[in-house]
């Protein structure tokens, strides 16, 4: 014969069922407040990343909207700052793309600030194909976009008619 069970045992089961189901949203909750977390940190570094290619924008407009031809007839120093600069602006852009991709004006900022800088991206990719290979596909794929579009191309690598 069996016997009929108490009510604690029957509604025993119904809560340990209901202990899990709520320990399992508790765990969703902790996995969508760690991803908002990374994808917070990843805004602000992106923002303070752009906010230090500014700042040296600021300090040395020359490089900013350079004059290529007179760079180049520089000094090493001054070519090698120079290279420094758009490196740095690369990087800056590349981690505004990863941080805020749906977000387009982040995009048009980085493609108004980098037509100045096709000519030394051409003539670099061109004796150093590595230069750019430094770089995310994305940020390649950005760089070989704008200089199609610009129509900056070796052997000249001057910036053309847009």
């Amino acid at each position: 014969m069996t016997q009929k069970a108490a009510w604690w045992q029957r509604y025993g089961t119904f809560a340990q069922m209901a202990h899990a189901t709520v320990a399992l949203l508790g765990f969703c909750a902790v996995l969508l407040q760690i991803n908002e977390i990374r994808s917070s940190s990843r805004a602000s570094a992106a923002r303070t990343a752009f906010l230090g290619y500014t700042d040296l924008a600021f300090k040395n407009p020359k490089f900013a909207q350079p004059d290529y031809e007179a760079i180049k007839a520089g000094s090493r120093e001054e070519r090698s700052q120079y290279e420094s600069f758009v490196s740095y602006f690369l990087y800056a852009c590349e981690e505004t793309f990863a941080a805020f991709a749906d977000k387009r004006e982040w995009q048009a900022s980085c493609d108004y600030d980098l037509k100045p800088h096709l000519p030394f991206l051409c003539e670099k990719n061109q004796a150093q194909p590595a230069y750019l290979a430094t770089y995310g596909t994305d940020t390649q794929q950005w760089v070989k976009t704008s200089l199609k579009t610009a129509s900056v191309a070796p052997p000249g690598c001057k910036l053309g008619k847009t």
